[in-house]
């Protein structure tokens, strides 16, 4: 049997949240029964007890960390194999806010190894769908920690946030050390560098079914948070035309590129010179993906994993598509 590489589809994991609601399924038609609501979907994940199993072809159930130790750089490539040997280096969710999420931050990661994890968190988020939600992000002016503690101990913490609205196809660049919340009412994409270290600032007193609030990590987010991320909006503005790839965000842990189409031809996508996987994360509508000699169809909610390896792919739209071209740096 032949056992070389080809694009991966992954089985995601569903996650009940507190503030979790149902658009992953009435937006995206993605079924999390017997979950009473979903408030993540992880899609892609190589978070040790996380992972996200193989889905398609003879590596079925495989996960990311054992893909990566039967194939390396063939996967990553060279330069992403050499500098997370054998991590992948991206974590992708849909997050859908039926509630405000709690007011938190994400340490770098010089802080998230002093504390025993790889690596802290940088991330964006693209909206999928909005209905008058907000998203937080940043301050709205020059503030002390002490200023910020003494916010939260009065409950006025919201006062020095930067909040505003969000709507579809807005893109959010979140980097380690940025306050940040998600508001009622989002349905979003995240992509992210593989970490799950959050610390809480704020979380509403809520508390769960048997009456606990969640944990805060006051000490941790203080020392971590960045005071100089002031801004008048934290949208990432970015240019996108139907059938042609655009730069959405070059972050430094991944770049994301705008793919929509609707032409029936297809769209040729030539990665001859790229040393690096390659992620499609679709983000509405479906499409088939012709790539090493393999057909894969993808629908919103979905990733597909093109190996390093792959030189080539064309993505046939059915209609419209939205995808996200992920590229690890």
């Amino acid at each position: 049997m032949d056992k070389s590489l080809y694009p991966l589809k992954f089985t995601p994991l569903m996650k009940n949240k507190i503030w979790g609601g149902d658009k992953i399924k009435s937006v995206l038609g993605i079924d999390f029964d017997p979950l009473e609501n979903c408030g993540e979907l992880w899609v892609l994940s190589g978070i040790e007890g996380e992972e996200t199993p193989v889905a398609n072809g003879f590596l079925e159930e495989a996960t990311l960390p054992e893909l990566i130790e039967m194939y390396s750089d063939e996967l990553l490539g060279e330069d992403i194999f050499t500098k997370y040997y054998n991590a992948f280096p991206l974590l992708l969710k849909i997050i859908d806010a039926n509630d405000d999420l709690s007011i938190q931050v994400h340490p770098d990661d010089k802080y998230a190894q002093r504390q025993g994890f790889l690596n802290g968190k940088t991330e964006m988020w693209y909206i999928i769908d909005s209905e008058g939600g907000l998203i937080t992000s940043g301050f709205r002016s020059q503030v002390t920690k002490a200023k910020v503690i003494n916010a939260i101990r009065d409950n006025k913490l919201t006062e020095l946030l930067n909040i505003e609205p969000a709507f579809a196809d807005d893109v959010f660049y979140i980097p380690s050390g940025t306050i940040h919340a998600i508001g009622k009412g989002v349905l979003l994409a995240e992509i992210q560098q593989s970490s799950d270290l959050t610390y809480r600032l704020y979380d509403y007193d809520r508390t769960d079914a048997n009456g606990n609030k969640r944990e805060l990590h006051l000490a941790d987010a203080i020392e971590v948070l960045d005071l100089s991320s002031v801004v008048s909006t934290a949208k990432h503005h970015y240019h996108n035309h139907l059938n042609h790839t655009h730069n959405i965000l070059e972050a430094p842990y991944f770049i994301t590129n705008a793919v929509f189409l609707n032409m029936q031809e297809g769209l040729c996508k030539d990665y001859s010179q790229l040393d690096s996987c390659v992620i499609y994360f679709c983000v509405g509508g479906s499409a088939n993906i012709q790539s090493m000699n393999t057909l894969s169809h993808i629908k919103a909610g979905e990733t597909l994993l093109l190996p390093a390896i792959a030189k080539d792919a064309t993505i046939f739209p059915e209609g419209k598509v939205k995808i996200l071209e992920i590229i690890p740096l």
